[in-house]
């Protein structure tokens, strides 16, 4: 459902209700139009003056991007208006733009924040306080309003003050994590706020969820800080629906290796998937029968995937022991990669060693097309800074790793921060055949 929380357009300060006719008015006439650019430059002319008048800075740790907002919100109103082009229709597609479910709830936002004490507006001047770190503001705002803390957001999403120290599923160009957002976080429990509180994210949240699955406290260095807090104050580690894969195996699909050992340590449920990405081997032994079969309620498609999550974090023994349980090798399990490509997410050259040994094909092809060099290729220069994908690269390719033709080119084409690793990777695959 367009958009995602966290693609939500901002608001500006004191939005017009009148401005916002006149937006909509704007786009129905764009739509009308005979130059089929028209709605585009719509779509770019209002997200340039939001980001304008919001003083918005995006930097790379945001995960807003404007030419992905501009191509997402031309995307929508041409959907719409192809089924109604009316003025209505124009309203819907600005409203839900906003991330609000309808034109007449976000007229009653805009109404609400124009009137200074009202709750809705603390509560968007409590979530700005709260993502520039700025507890004096919130403190002032939580003794003026003592049900602050209770309170949803008035769009689509639902969440409360709390859900928003995980800068998780909400919006994107809020999705910050100040250095004092353990002390924030504290205030916002100690004044009353629900720890167990569900938003409209993902399917349904809490914070402690968001928290774990989120890349910004762990890159500030505060997300076990956080999750223990959070269950110091009696978050729920355990979900009643059993068809939930866990709070465990969703760390580890986020890449969240720290918080899902974190939690596992502090007595998360394992199912097979879950023990096998954080190496608890006891645990992964005690799914199987003497004769090395699968025993309820662990399924295969738990195996599988556990085999994957082992081998992007480096759990050999696991691995080995699910290896001899013949778990296949070639499986994706719905994930879009093999194992090699997730050894090679990962940066594990000893677990890429072990897999290439046991029969794994270097030039098997995810649903990207790309094989695990490819893959490797593309880490080194867009992933994780903090994984260095030379000795990968390397790996694959005295291992017989075919190159593709205009490699070193490609390279060459790819924007990056370091010049030097980029002439490091060129370097690489021209000793090993490539041409210039």
């Amino acid at each position: 459902m367009f958009p995602n929380p966290h693609d939500a357009l901002p608001l500006p300060p004191r939005p017009n209700v009148d401005q916002y006719k006149k937006r909509a008015k704007d786009l129905l006439k764009a739509s009308h139009s005979d130059d089929p650019t028209a709605i585009r430059a719509w779509a770019a002319n209002w997200i340039d003056s939001l980001v304008r008048r919001s003083a918005l800075t995006i930097t790379s740790q945001l995960p807003v991007r404007i030419d992905h907002w501009t191509h997402e919100l031309e995307k929508f109103a041409r959907q719409k208006l192809s089924e109604t082009c009316t003025l209505s229709a124009a309203q819907f597609i600005i409203a839900r733009a906003h991330g609000f479910e309808s034109w007449p709830r976000l007229t009653r936002h805009l109404e609400a924040i124009a009137r200074a004490n009202s709750p809705v507006n603390h509560f968007e001047l409590a979530v700005d306080a709260i993502v520039i770190g700025d507890i004096a503001t919130l403190k002032q705002l939580l003794h003026q309003n003592s049900g602050l803390t209770r309170a949803h957001s008035t769009r689509r999403h639902r969440a409360t003050l709390l859900h928003y120290i995980s800068a998780n599923g909400v919006e994107g160009y809020r999705q910050k994590t100040p250095k004092n957002i353990v002390q924030i976080a504290e205030l916002l429990l100690q004044s009353g706020a629900d720890v167990n509180a569900s938003a409209d994210l993902y399917g349904g949240s809490t914070t402690l969820g968001l928290v774990a699955t989120s890349l910004h406290p762990e890159q500030a260095g505060v997300q076990t800080t956080l999750l223990q807090l959070l269950l110091d104050c009696g978050a729920i580690l355990h979900t009643p629906d059993q068809s939930s894969p866990g709070i465990v195996s969703s760390c580890l699909a986020n890449g969240r290796a720290q918080a899902a050992e974190f939690l596992a340590q502090r007595g998360a449920k394992l199912n097979l998937e879950a023990a096998a990405g954080v190496g608890r081997l006891d645990a992964v032994e005690s799914f199987f029968d003497d004769q090395g079969n699968l025993t309820p309620p662990a399924t295969s498609s738990q195996m599988q995937r556990g085999f994957l999550w082992a081998c992007e974090y480096g759990r050999d023994a696991v691995v080995e022991f699910l290896l001899h349980r013949r778990v296949p090798l070639e499986t994706q399990a719905g994930t879009g990669q093999t194992a090699l490509h997730w050894a090679v997410i990962g940066g594990q050259v000893d677990t890429i060693r072990l897999l290439l040994d046991r029969g794994a094909q270097p030039e098997a092809k995810n649903a990207y097309g790309s094989t695990a060099l490819g893959q490797a290729l593309w880490s080194a220069l867009h992933a994780d800074a903090g994984i260095d994908y030379l000795p990968v690269i390397e790996t694959l390719l005295k291992a017989g790793a075919q190159i593709e033709a205009g490699t070193v080119a490609w390279i060459t084409r790819q924007k990056t921060t370091s010049p030097s690793l980029k002439q490091r990777i060129a370097d690489a695959v021209k000793r090993h055949g490539a041409e210039s």
